[in-house]
């Protein structure tokens, strides 16, 4: 007995979003990026996975809410002061770098990547879901990856 089984075609395509950050604990949405990106690859079932490719920058799944993103600034502020002392603002830093071990301890409770299900060509979110770049330091030059795998 032959059994014929169809199975689909993975896909896999990576790309990148650069973003220029304006502030510490700024939330930049980047959910019509990630969608976007989704839609050209032309997946239809599969998963997302955006990652930071930075220690004091983070990946995050919340609501865009005014008030909400002033409450987690605000934790995060209260969590890791930057006024605090940290051994790691003790390491004598490059030209284009200062001090920011406050940094690097709010990303510890933050996530460096999420992943998130594609359902009918789009990122799986919930009614109030977007996805953020959360910047933890200062202005700066930021990159996120995006990779899509599914089948069409």
């Amino acid at each position: 007995m032959d059994l014929a089984i169809a199975v689909p075609t993975a896909t896999f395509s990576a790309s990148q979003i650069s973003v220029t950050t304006r502030h510490a604990r700024e939330f930049i949405d980047l959910t019509e990026f990630v969608a976007e990106h989704v839609a050209q690859t032309g997946v239809r079932s599969g998963i997302v996975i955006v990652a930071s490719k930075h220690t004091t920058a983070a990946i995050a799944v919340n609501e865009h809410e005014p008030e909400l993103l002033r409450d987690l600034d605000s934790f995060l502020g209260r969590l890791a002061p930057e006024s605090a002392g940290y051994a790691h603002n003790d390491v004598p830093c490059g030209p284009e770098e200062h001090p920011n071990g406050h940094a690097h301890c709010q990303a510890l409770v933050l996530n460096a990547s999420v992943t998130i299900p594609i359902a009918d060509g789009q990122p799986s979110l919930g009614r109030y879901q977007r996805i953020f770049l959360v910047e933890l330091d200062h202005s700066r030059p930021r990159t996120v990856q995006m990779l899509v795998i599914g089948s069409n």
